[in-house]
C-alpha cells in the first residue's frame, strides 16, 4: 500500500515460546501438623489452668490461714472440719410456699444451717435460737451468713416460729438428700447439729451435737475466724 510500511513479524527478532515458572511449595507431612496441634492445645491448657490458678488464690491462700497457720495463736478450733469438702447437692427442693428452689443457688453466702423436722421440738427452737444469735454475734460480718432450715418432712411450719425466722431461708429437702449430703457425728443424729456451708458451697465444719452457751461462744469464734479469714475474696451477698 501507498505511503505505509507493515512491519513484517518474519523481521522480528525471534522469541521462543517458554512455559510459564511455577513454584510449587510442600505441603507439611501430616506428622507436623499433628505436633503444632498438640503444642498449641497443652499452650492452651497451661494457660486455662494458670489463669483459674490466679482467681483462686485468694481462696486457697484463706484457706491456708485457717486450716494450718491457725490464726489467734493456733488456737484449736471448735467446730468438727470436714475433709474432704461435699458440694451441695444439685437438685431442686420447695420452699413453705411451695416454689421450687435450686439447692446450688444458695452458693455465695457463708450458710449457717440447722436440719430438723417441721413439728420443730425443744432441741430444734434451741438450734433456731443459737443459729440467730451467733449471726447477731458477727457484727458488720453477719451479712455474709445466712440462716438456713432445712425441714425434713411436708408437715407446717407452726405459726409461732414464724417471727424467729425472718430473715432466714426454709427449705424441704427429702430426708434422702439430706442423708447423702450431711452426715452426723458417730451416735448423733442430723438435727443434733448445725453444720457450715462456705460461699462455694462446700460442707466445711460441723460444729458439735446438742449446743449450749458455752458451746456458742466458742463457735462464734470459729465463725469470725473463718469470716476473716475468708475476707480478700468473699462480699456480703450473692
Amino acid at each position: 500500500m501507498s505511503g505505509s510500511k507493515l512491519s513484517n513479524p518474519a523481521d522480528r527478532s525471534a522469541v521462543p515460546d517458554e512455559p510459564l515458572g511455577l513454584t510449587v511449595h510442600g505441603l507439611p507431612a501430616p506428622a507436623a501438623v499433628l505436633q503444632a496441634d498438640a503444642r498449641r492445645t497443652r499452650s492452651g491448657r497451661l494457660k486455662m489452668i494458670a489463669l483459674m490458678l490466679i482467681c483462686a488464690a485468694p481462696v486457697l491462700a484463706s484457706y491456708f490461714t485457717y486450716y494450718v497457720l491457725r490464726p489467734e495463736g493456733g488456737t484449736r478450733n471448735f467446730g468438727n472440719l470436714v475433709s474432704p469438702t461435699v458440694s451441695l447437692p444439685d437438685v431442686q427442693v420447695q420452699d413453705l410456699q411451695g416454689a421450687q428452689v435450686a439447692l446450688q443457688g444458695l452458693r455465695g453466702q457463708w450458710l449457717l444451717v440447722t436440719v430438723a423436722a417441721s413439728a420443730c421440738d425443744a432441741a430444734c427452737e434451741q438450734n433456731l435460737y443459737f443459729q440467730r444469735q451467733l449471726r447477731e454475734t458477727l457484727g458488720k460480718d453477719k451479712d455474709r451468713l445466712d440462716r438456713l432450715w432445712l425441714v425434713t418432712d411436708e408437715g407446717p411450719v407452726r405459726a409461732e416460729l414464724l417471727p424467729a425466722l425472718q430473715g432466714a431461708q426454709v427449705l424441704r429437702v427429702p430426708p434422702a438428700i439430706l442423708q447423702a449430703w450431711l452426715q452426723p457425728a458417730s451416735g448423733q443424729a442430723l438435727a443434733d447439729h448445725l453444720y457450715v456451708i462456705d460461699p462455694m458451697g462446700e460442707w466445711m465444719m460441723r460444729f458439735p451435737a446438742h449446743m449450749d452457751l458455752e458451746a456458742a461462744s466458742r463457735a462464734k469464734r470459729d465463725l469470725s475466724r473463718l469470716l476473716r479469714a475468708s475476707s480478700s475474696w468473699d462480699q456480703a451477698g450473692r
